[in-house]
C-alpha cells in the first residue's frame, strides 16, 4: 500500500457500517461534535499529559483528523449510532509505516457510551476495512499505560504486545501492539 493508493480511496458517505454504527468524515461543521468529545476530561485522560484539551487543542485536533484525510484518505472518523444518529466517538487509521503497509488504529469514545461493546465493534469495523479494503499488511497500536481496558481490547481483537514506545502527547511510553494481515486471516 501506498500513500497515493490510499488517497485513491473513495470513499461513500457512511462507508463503515457495523452492527449498530456508522462512519463518515470529519468536516469544519463538526466543531461542536469535535468538542463534546475531546472536552471531557474522561476521554483525554489517557491521550494528553496534561488529561484534557484546551479549545485551541480540540480546534488543532479536528484540524489535523481533516488533514489526515485529505493527505492520506486517512483519519479517526467520527462514529454514530444507526439508531438515533447521535455521535458516539471516533475511531480510525493514522500512517504510521507507510514503507510496510502498517497503519496505526485508534479510538476515542464518548464517556457516556462506555461498557456498551461500542468501542469494541468500532474497532473491528476500522480493522476489518484496514485489512480488507485497504489491504493494510498490518495494524499498530499503543496505549497510555494505565488504560488497561485498551489493553483489554486490544487483546480481544488479536494485537500482540511488540514493545513499549515513547508517545510525545502524553509523555510516556506506551504499550505497543501489533496485528498482521496473516494473523488476521487467520483468525477470521
Amino acid at each position: 500500500m501506498t500513500v497515493k493508493s490510499v488517497n485513491m480511496k473513495i470513499k461513500e458517505p457512511n462507508f463503515i457500517i457495523t452492527e449498530r454504527l456508522y462512519f463518515r468524515t470529519w468536516t469544519e461543521a463538526d466543531l461542536d461534535l469535535a468538542r463534546g468529545l475531546w472536552s471531557d476530561p474522561e476521554v483525554t485522560k489517557f491521550i494528553s499529559a496534561y488529561g484534557e484539551f484546551s479549545e485551541a487543542d480540540i480546534q488543532d485536533r479536528l484540524k489535523l483528523e481533516m488533514e489526515n484525510e485529505k493527505k492520506y484518505g486517512l483519519q479517526y472518523w467520527p462514529v454514530f449510532l444507526k439508531t438515533s444518529a447521535e455521535h458516539v466517538g471516533c475511531c480510525g487509521l493514522r500512517p504510521y509505516d507507510f514503507s510496510g503497509s502498517i497503519l496505526e488504529i485508534g479510538f476515542h469514545i464518548r464517556a457516556n457510551q462506555w461498557g456498551k461493546g461500542l468501542a469494541s465493534e468500532a474497532a473491528c469495523g476500522v480493522r476489518d476495512y484496514a485489512f480488507n479494503v485497504l489491504k493494510a499488511s498490518g495494524l499498530f497500536a499503543g496505549h497510555n499505560p494505565q488504560n488497561t481496558t485498551s489493553r483489554h481490547l486490544l487483546q480481544k481483537l488479536g494485537f500482540q504486545y511488540t514493545h513499549d514506545e515513547y508517545y510525545a502527547p502524553t509523555g510516556l511510553q506506551h504499550p505497543s501492539y501489533l496485528l498482521m494481515s496473516d494473523q488476521y486471516h487467520g483468525k477470521k
